[in-house]
């Protein structure tokens, strides 16, 4: 059974940082890209951060490009979301998500976790 289980959410201020976990469990992670998705109230999902199988490569939109780092640690079946300087338009529900390699999309998600971002 596949699972991806998020971690790290909650409430911080505008300006403070965050780090998301997301461990991941039956499959073999490393043949897995890896992707963080948010979505606030009433608006669509939004793809923040994504990584490939090895974490040779990344790619942000440019919403959250220089405050957003994308890793993975394949050894620990783990993937992260480091988030600096956040901002009140960075308050949502944080999901990670993986697709295999010859996959157009992401077939297996986490449950998703919560980050509030007060001024």
């Amino acid at each position: 059974q596949v699972q991806l289980v998020e971690s790290g959410g909650g409430m911080v201020q505008t300006g403070d940082s965050l780090r998301l976990s997301c461990a991941v469990s039956g499959l073999l992670f490393s043949n897995y890209a890896m992707a963080w998705f948010r979505q606030a109230p009433g608006k669509e999902r939004e793809q923040v951060a994504a990584i490939t199988t090895s974490g040779a490569h990344t790619g942000y939109p440019d919403s959250v490009k220089g405050r957003f780092t994308i890793t993975r640690d394949n050894n620990k079946n783990t993937g992260y979301l480091q988030m600096d300087g956040l901002k009140a338009e960075d308050a949502a529900v944080y999901y990670c998500a993986v697709k295999g390699k010859i996959s157009k999309r992401y077939g297996f998600w986490g449950q998703g976790t919560p980050v509030t971002v007060s001024a």
